[in-house]
């Protein structure tokens, strides 16, 4: 039995006027979708536990099995796990990105632009970071650079209890409100503020508006945590497992849980990423001996985030076309299998927030399943009236061996 989970994150979304008041989903072409709907289980899933805020921290936890309630310290921890950075017990990590203020003055008055800097090559991004460590790390303080705009602080004794924002909630708008407050704050807002005057007078940054690009031009820091510890999937489980994931932040979630976490060419965390490569590194796993595989695509919550409808239904049907179809078409030469597909959590393009409604969820297997639907969208999953909550029960209880442990809650 060969064990399979692909998520399209933020994948779900509200209907709009502009797609004949259809959702992204129920107006893409998904052809391997609705095939899967149709001879799969399908329901809703409600990944995001009560209170707890929509990020992709907390939901891809709960995909995995994990009660967020239980294991959650943080999102940035989980990104440092990614880049192999060994936290003690007094480092407080903190997710740091490169983003794009107006030239308003003072600091307060500044509006955030652009949350991904133009989504900032990684290479240059590379540069930047390590400017900014030179000029505002120290003893125990030290940035480390990761994919694109997405990098970690790692802070000795740094403050914990802090109100920090996550920049792609606040796209378009005035900073002040949303800087940090609470204990260590003045410290935390000292370093994005002293990082705006370094990196606006950066070469990198001279060359990329010479180019027509967005400068990163501040950096900007949220997202704090001690180090997690999660029980092994394995040992859970009984079952070795990949996640195949471009961001730091899902492959640090897999590396905390034990799992391998390749390196796949060419895969990016938008909608210029590897997708075929990506399937084909699944199916390599799979070849090689794993049991489990999570694979992750980030393509539909950067549209979701960048509120573009369009680019929203263009990752869709890339993942039908090239993830899903290359998965299907290879699980073909196991004697069995099952495959769940889902959202982790909304990123409505009208929000260009993460969301805490229920999303969508289809279980298939090699011979047809109880329970399906003629597509694979947020009504349909809806119209068959299996909702399972909390989210944590969907892989143990519903996807994996029967007999298996109900999972680590």
């Amino acid at each position: 039995m060969k064990y399979v989970v692909i998520l399209g994150d933020g994948m779900a979304d509200y209907a709009y006027k502009e797609l004949g008041g259809k959702t992204p989903l129920q107006y893409a072409r998904t052809p391997w979708m609705d095939s899967l709907a149709m001879r799969g289980t399908v329901g809703l899933v409600q990944t995001i536990p009560p209170g707890m805020a929509p990020g992709s921290d907390v939901a891809n936890l709960a995909v995995l099995g994990y009660d967020p309630r239980r294991y959650y310290t943080g999102r940035a921890p989980l990104e440092a796990a990614s880049l192999g950075l060994e936290l003690t017990p007094a480092d407080v990590a903190y997710r740091c990105n490169l983003v794009t203020l107006s030239d308003d003055e003072p600091y307060h008055a500044k509006r955030l632009l652009d949350y991904s800097a133009g989504e900032i090559d990684t290479a240059e991004a590379a540069e930047l970071i390590a400017a900014v460590d030179q000029y505002l790390g120290a003893p125990g303080r030290h940035f480390y650079p990761g994919l694109s705009y997405r990098h970690v602080l790692v802070w000795q004794e740094g403050p914990l209890n802090v109100r920090l924002t996550p920049p792609h909630d606040i796209s378009g708008q005035v900073v002040g409100p949303y800087l940090p407050e609470g204990d260590g704050a003045t410290a935390v807002l000292t370093l994005m503020e002293r990082s705006h005057s370094l990196l606006s007078a950066h070469q990198v940054n001279h060359a990329r508006r010479a180019r027509g690009l967005s400068p990163a031009n501040s950096i900007w820091i949220w997202g704090a945590g001690k180090k997690p510890v999660l029980p092994l999937f394995r040992e859970l489980y009984g079952l070795e497992g990949v996640v195949v994931a471009a961001v730091d932040l899902v492959r640090g979630i897999g590396r905390c849980a034990g799992l391998e976490a390749p390196v796949v060419p060419g895969a990016t965390g938008n909608i210029h990423t590897n997708f075929r490569g990506k399937a084909r590194a699944a199916l390599d796993a799979l070849s090689a001996g794993y049991d489990f595989v999570y694979l992750h695509i980030e393509a539909p919550d950067e549209a979701g985030h960048q509120g573009n409808l369009e680019l929203k239904v263009r990752a869709i049907e890339a993942i039908d076309r090239e993830v899903l179809s290359e998965i299907l078409k290879g699980l073909e030469a196991y004697p069995d299998y099952r495959l769940l597909l889902l959202p982790d959590h909304t990123t409505p393009v009208s929000t260009r927030t993460h969301g805490t409604d229920p999303v969508p969820f289809v279980i298939a297997a090699k011979e047809p399943l109880n329970g399906g639907a003629g597509t694979f969208d947020e009504p349909a999953a809806a119209g068959t009236g299996l909702r399972i909550e909390p989210g944590f029960e969907l892989l143990p209880r519903y996807f994996l061996r029967p007999g298996l442990r109900n999972g680590p809650s």
